[in-house]
């Protein structure tokens, strides 16, 4: 992709509603992958799943009736194939703020129930928090790198003599640099990981209840989120057919034209 068509991409995918949060409003993006599966905010769907997902995680932890890790495991010790052990088991691990090992918890319990739809959509809240995470790490450490080498920048390029030599760049902005980048490139590939954990978890779903066009927009908005414009844009199509009169539909018609906008080649010259 040439510059102009990078400029054109970014210029459009500016305007796009996760893509913008991201960029200006970061704060504002976490909570909203949050309550990624209970509720979308923007468009006002998907009520209906309240008490399922991430939000449980936020207002059951340290609850009493917490099941227990230990006990769960005894349990799946004994019986491998108790899926209400392994469903315990991701509950007390989440409860516990132990992110990874509850969405393993979760993966192995949706083996055993397949179609469980409100495992589902928590165990896709978890990919969501995770990748968030991730991104608040890859933030963390550029703004770190940008601290550290504050006072080691020269602004000029140190000058030897007359010759017009110069000293080159900075040592300790070169490391630091180096370290920063190495740390962001990981965070950032996790979290594109966990984006896509999330949209695979969602056309899980969708298996499930095909029909139901919240589903369809919950798995578009999560494409879009990983910037899987395609399938973000079939989903929200799959939406506008299943539901045309919803409220939300004129949001969404917008939404994929400035999906296929970004999709489209800037043209010669």
């Amino acid at each position: 992709m040439n510059q102009s068509q990078s400029a054109k991409q970014q210029s459009i995918e500016d305007t796009m509603f996760f893509v913008r949060i991201r960029r200006h409003a970061k704060w504002v993006f976490v909570f909203l992958a949050l309550t990624f599966a209970v509720t979308f905010v923007v468009f006002g769907v998907g009520a209906n799943n309240a008490g399922t997902g991430i939000g449980d995680i936020l207002s059951g932890s340290g609850s009493d009736g917490v099941p227990s890790i230990s006990d769960a495991l005894d349990r799946i010790e004994e019986n491998p194939k108790d899926a209400d052990a392994r469903r315990d088991l991701a509950t007390a691990y989440q409860a516990d703020g132990r992110n990874s090992e509850a969405i393993a918890a979760l993966d192995a319990y949706i083996v055993l129930r397949p179609k469980d739809q409100d495992a589902l959509r928590e165990l896709a809240g978890l990919h969501l928090t995770d990748a968030n995470l991730r991104q608040q790490e890859a933030e963390n450490a550029q703004i770190r790198a940008a601290y550290l080498s504050a006072g080691s920048t020269f602004v000029e390029p140190l000058k030897l003599g007359n010759d017009g030599a110069t000293l080159g760049e900075d040592p300790i902005t070169t490391a630091i640099t180096t370290e920063a980048n190495e740390a962001i490139n990981a965070a950032l590939e996790s979290a594109q990981t966990s984006y896509t954990d999330a949209v695979q978890t969602y056309e899980q779903l969708v298996k499930v209840v095909p029909r139901d066009p919240n589903v369809q927009l919950e798995l578009a908005q999560t494409a879009e989120a990983a910037r899987d414009y395609p399938k973000a844009i079939a989903a929200y199509q799959q939406f506008l057919k299943l539901a045309p009169d919803d409220s939300s539909a004129a949001i969404v018609r917008a939404q994929i034209k400035q999906l296929q906008a970004a999709l489209q080649p800037s043209p010669s010259g």
